[in-house]
């Protein structure tokens, strides 16, 4: 059902919302804390580069998940949410409860981040704030957006994916591994056009604690871009994969 009244009263609600706020807030600290390092490094060469950035992003997404898979679900992510909500994985009053919980994480993630760097050094170093670079266009910007971020919801949805589990189960599949993965790539490709978003609460905790006005002029992308992508990938998933509209009919 869309509307779970019910789940309010329970406390695995709250443990799973906890475990979401607990998991975006380690998520934002390592990986700005790591962005922070790169920005900070007199040359690429210096520091682990985009390569490393794009590891710590995805070998996070992969540690998380993994920790409050059993818990949440291991969201750490409004679009991931949004998609599943799509796709009728879980009511609308855990999905908002979720996405306030991500953005919070993050929020503070950010915000522990900028307290070790210092004010100054945190703005100089950008903050970790997403923004579409020179060079790129918002269009596309917002292309890199809705594209990577159906990477990551497909993937969420085929790594999950109970029957695919139950068919393959001779082959040992860890979830949380090819999700990370994805992250990982989708970094790879798209730091150099955006800073690579595909996470509203990744991009607005950034935001927030940077909050600078270039930040903010193209936060629209990193929210629209995401739950488009997230939107097409449960779409792809319900009509195509799963191909539920023609097994109705039958």
């Amino acid at each position: 059902p869309l509307f779970e009244p019910g789940e309010l009263k329970s406390w695995s609600f709250y443990r799973a919302g906890i475990a979401e706020f607990m998991a975006t807030f380690l998520f934002l600290y390592i990986t700005i804390l790591t962005v922070m390092g790169v920005k900070k490094s007199p040359t690429m060469c210096a520091s682990v580069g985009i390569q490393g950035i794009a590891w710590a992003f995805g070998g996070m997404i992969f540690a998380l998940v993994y920790c409050t898979a059993g818990i949440s679900g291991g969201h750490i992510n409004p679009a991931v949410t949004f998609g599943l909500l799509l796709a009728r994985k879980l009511s609308l009053t855990r999905a908002i409860f979720y996405i306030i919980m991500q953005c919070l994480g993050a929020i503070c993630g950010a915000g522990v981040v900028k307290g070790f760097e210092g004010s100054q050094s945190y703005e100089v170093l950008g903050g970790g704030a997403n923004v579409v670079n020179s060079g790129y266009t918002k269009g596309d910007g917002l292309g890199a957006e809705i594209v990577g971020t159906f990477v990551l919801v497909y993937t969420v949805f085929s790594a999950t994916d109970a029957k695919r589990n139950a068919r393959d189960s001779h082959v040992p599949i860890l979830a949380p591994l090819p999700i990370g993965f994805a992250v990982f790539l989708v970094h790879l490709a798209t730091i150099p056009i955006t800073g690579t978003g595909i996470n509203p609460a990744r991009s607005l905790g950034a935001a927030i604690i940077f909050n600078r006005e270039h930040a903010w002029d193209d936060m629209w992308i990193f929210w629209v871009g995401p739950f488009i992508g997230a939107a097409l990938a449960a779409m792809y998933q319900q009509i195509v994969i799963r191909a539920i509209p023609f097994k109705s009919r039958a």
